[in-house]
């Protein structure tokens, strides 16, 4: 009798390699998903989505900013006053815009860095996403400059003694010939010209953030820009609420002839200044090297060896562009086929963008075990996990338990994992859930299982980005290939449980046996 987990495989079959360990980092990053699951809902945690908050946050401050500078009166002496004519509009309205611009910048960048401790707690920065970490690393620094270049134009006290603290620390560098600061220290009133040049780096810099941002998604397939229609709206009313109850107010009008006092500073975006303030600007610009070189450093660190790509076997290729469809990392482009038959195509992958979770096996149609090969060889396939050696190891081990029942559970490793050692639950670990063709739940019912469990990462937590979702459509009909109508409902069940769910996959392992047990298996899945 062979227990889950046994190593047993059929001779010229493989068995893939173990999972790896869950690291702290990333333990204790699902624990506080887990706890964010409670009020939101695993689909609508907004720690699932920062990606997406920071594009809609980005999208507003666009939105808000274009008015904001048809409003704006663009000469150092008329800006002060533009702006805080908007307290005068009816209904609140210019107060909620400004409040609004001001707490979404706030907020995208608290996103942003909680999206990046995010990638780095997850070690999302190695080998296929090494690129998007790197590209993603000036990106912060754009926001930020462009959040303090917001303050400027404004031009009250608070704006004035940002630009002062913010000259006096650049002449700090010392390849600098003429400080910066005799701009501002040694005149009574701003220059014009030099005020254009803060309404250009205020506008210019968000423009060169969204150019970096084209990068930095350009080789994930549909890249989430907007989060789900609930998460967007309610960050958009918690924004007007602040807006509301705490009404962002000018700090009377810049007098470069006085030093400004007794300000109220935006810690967020501001928080440079104070700290210069309490070191030294040498200091701070230390500081801030080491903070670039540590984000930099985490793809250069050496990374255990890179598992086998997709491979892509020409003969049983048809060209249908399913798995170009479903691949999460825009690893597959279509090709034509060299058959040199006109208008067919064929799948190729790019080695440096796989991310080996094997969803393309699971979308390619040759890959159903229900085929008469021997040897079963799909149009794309994992070299390490193939689909025929999934389907000879399901078979034999099925005709080896005993029974009275049989349950398969095929998991995914970057899931809940099955820590179970009952003679009825056979399982097997796929690197996604996504890797597994529908076609095998009925498959596995024909060959002597009483009941089928897919389980994988709860939705919207998926290592691969897409692996969840792909399959619970595929199961359902709505996504091709999919699980036919004829299988029994009662059958099968799915479990969307993340590491340190292992209760409610046993529990749900549980249910399944308990349902299979109630009903009396169908003599054609027995045959």
């Amino acid at each position: 009798m062979l227990l889950p987990g046994t190593a047993f495989a059929p001779e010229g079959s493989r068995i893939p390699a173990p999972p790896p360990p869950v690291s702290r980092s990333a333990a204790l990053w699902r624990q506080l998903e887990h706890a964010f699951d409670a009020p939101f809902g695993a689909a609508l945690n907004p720690l699932k989505h920062l990606g997406a908050l920071g594009f809609m946050l980005l999208w507003l401050l666009v939105a808000s900013g274009t008015i904001l500078y048809i409003v704006l009166d663009t000469s150092a002496a008329g800006a002060y006053r533009s702006i805080a004519a908007l307290a005068d509009v009816p209904w609140m309205l210019g107060t909620v815009l400004r409040g609004v611009h001001r707490y979404a910048t706030d907020a995208f960048l608290v996103v942003m860095l909680a999206h990046i401790v995010r990638e780095w707690a997850l070690g999302r920065y190695r080998h296929f996403r090494r690129i998007s970490w790197l590209t993603g690393v000036p990106l912060v620094a754009l926001a930020f400059v462009s959040g303090v270049g917001g303050f400027w134009l404004n031009w009250d006290r608070l704006g004035q003694y940002s630009v002062v603290a913010t000259a006096e620390w650049i002449d700090a560098l010392p390849f600098l010939a003429s400080p910066l600061a005799r701009n501002f220290l040694g005149a009574v009133s701003l220059n014009d010209r030099l005020f254009t040049l803060f309404v250009f780096i205020h506008i210019g810099v968000p423009l060169l953030l969204i150019f970096g941002l084209w990068f930095h998604i350009q080789r994930i397939s549909l890249a989430q820009v907007f989060p789900p229609r609930a998460l967007a709206g309610g960050s958009v009313l918690t924004l007007v609420a602040l807006a509301l109850a705490l009404p962002v107010h000018s700090q009377g009008p810049a007098d470069l002839s006085t030093v400004p006092t007794a300000l109220a500073l935006d810690w967020f975006v501001l928080f440079i200044h104070p700290l210069a303030d309490a070191t030294s600007a040498n200091t701070v610009w230390g500081l801030l090297a080491l903070a670039f070189g540590l984000l930099i450093l985490p793809p250069l660190w050496p990374a255990p060896a890179r598992p086998a790509v997709a491979v892509v076997h020409p003969e049983h290729c048809s060209g249908c562009a399913r798995c170009f469809d479903d691949c999460p990392y825009s690893a597959i482009t279509m090709v034509p086929h060299p058959n040199g038959k006109r208008g067919m195509r064929l799948a190729e992958v790019r080695a440096d963008l796989c991310a080996s979770c094997g969803i393309c096996a699971g979308a390619c149609p040759s890959s159903t075990p229900f085929r008469s090969a021997e040897h079963l060889v799909t149009g794309i396939d994992m070299p390490q996990w193939p689909v025929n050696d999934l389907r000879q190891q399901l078979v034999a081990q099925l005709r080896a338990m005993p029974g009275p029942r049989r349950l398969v559970v095929f998991g995914c490793d970057q899931g809940a994992r099955v820590r179970t050692a009952a003679d009825d639950v056979l399982h097997f670990g796929l690197v996604c859930a996504g890797m597994l063709p529908p076609s095998f739940v009925e498959y596995a019912l024909r060959a002597g299982a009483d009941g089928v469990l897919i389980s994988g990462c709860r939705a919207g937590g998926c290592e691969f980005r897409l692996g969840q979702r792909w399959t619970a459509e595929r199961l359902t009909g709505a996504r091709e290939p999919h699980l036919r109508r004829s299988v029994p409902a009662e059958r099968w069940r799915t479990a969307w449980c993340d590491p340190g769910d292992e209760q409610q996959l046993a529990a749900a392992v549980d249910e399944l046996r308990r349902q299979c047990m109630a009903g009396a298996p169908l003599e054609e899945e027995k045959q």
